[in-house]
């Protein structure tokens, strides 16, 4: 009787009060999100139950540890207003132990404006994610913006394909290391789904990345790059795949200026090759006054390029 109670109170959030939408989720045990259209001066209505067990108990309320003298009983109701998210303990008594709590969380829809995470590209993309090889292992991170720098992951969900991709949350909480099952040689099929829900005390916003595994791997270091004669030669980077003919590199080289950077857009010799050694023309190059520079892409995918490589002076050599 009790569940039907507290289930039908939920029911009743699905509605407009005081011209403000609003809805009511449970997201994970214990923790209530209260999502909103519109949150300046917004009031609203919010069930609670300490649980069935309680029924026949006398209950009492705190709110964030501070006690509730008008809020009494198994079922009660409170009020948030706008950003007053909290969190509500019951207990056996007035100073009895505690029974249970439920956190209400407040997140703003639609657009869930975000001013926890920093974004991370142009494209007002909050979450990157990373792998140097196709084995399902991959690594995510974010910035959290100057003025949330102590807010924290509440929940990570994700799945490919109905099937679970665990996750776990880093000591910084600036990142986190995922696994997906995945075998390296078959195709992808489904795309990796991550939603990451931060909370800032009680503001609660979700960030959400869906993406191939294809599209975020790419190739570590380049081991051994060297120049042999006139000659440079490197071999595959130590994380990629094996056999390196079914995972093959695309390679990119560029020779600058001594001086420039593997940026420049003025390069003395630039190519893509599929060889791990690229002879170095001397008509072209003045021995010893030049930065050779390296990277590579998964040729089949054409996935994200590596980072650059390079030696200067054709003797020291930066991975």
């Amino acid at each position: 009787m009790g569940r039907f109670v507290f289930l039908a109170l939920l029911g009743m959030l699905c509605l407009i009060s005081k011209g403000f939408s609003t809805n009511l989720e449970r997201l994970m045990d214990n923790v209530l999100v209260l999502r909103v259209r519109n949150i300046d001066g917004s009031k609203v209505p919010v069930p609670l139950s300490c649980g069935e067990a309680f029924q026949n108990e006398q209950v009492t309320w705190k709110k964030n540890g501070v006690p509730q003298p008008g809020l009494q009983g198994n079922y009660i109701q409170v009020t948030v207003q706008e950003w007053g998210g909290g969190n509500y303990t019951c207990h056996q008594g007035p100073e009895g132990p505690t029974l249970n709590y439920t956190v209400i969380m407040v997140q703003l829809e639609p657009d869930n404006r975000t001013v926890i995470l920093e974004p991370r590209s142009h494209e007002q993309d909050y979450i990157q994610c990373l792998t140097r090889n196709y084995r399902g292992l991959f690594h995510c991170s974010w910035s959290r913006s100057v003025e949330r720098s102590d807010a924290t992951v509440l929940l990570v969900k994700g799945h490919r394909n109905h099937e679970p991709v665990l996750c776990e949350v880093e000591s910084s909480g600036s990142g986190m290391r995922c696994r997906d099952n995945v075998c390296p040689y078959e195709e992808e099929r489904h795309r990796i789904s991550l939603t990451v829900y931060m909370r800032s005390v009680y503001r609660l916003e979700a960030y959400t990345k869906v993406f191939f595994l294809r599209e975020i791997v790419t190739p570590g270091p380049f081991p051994h790059l060297h120049l042999n004669g006139s000659v440079f030669k490197w071999d595959y980077p130590e994380s990629w795949e094996k056999p390196c003919s079914f995972f093959s590199l695309l390679f990119h080289v560029k020779v600058v200026r001594n001086g420039e950077d593997c940026h420049s857009n003025n390069p003395l010799d630039e190519k893509n090759i599929s060889k791990t050694e690229y002879p170095i023309d001397p008509i072209i190059i003045k021995p010893k006054r030049f930065v050779f520079c390296l990277r590579a892409q998964d040729k089949h995918t054409e996935g994200p390029w590596s980072h650059w490589s390079h030696c200067t002076m054709a003797i020291r050599c930066i991975l």
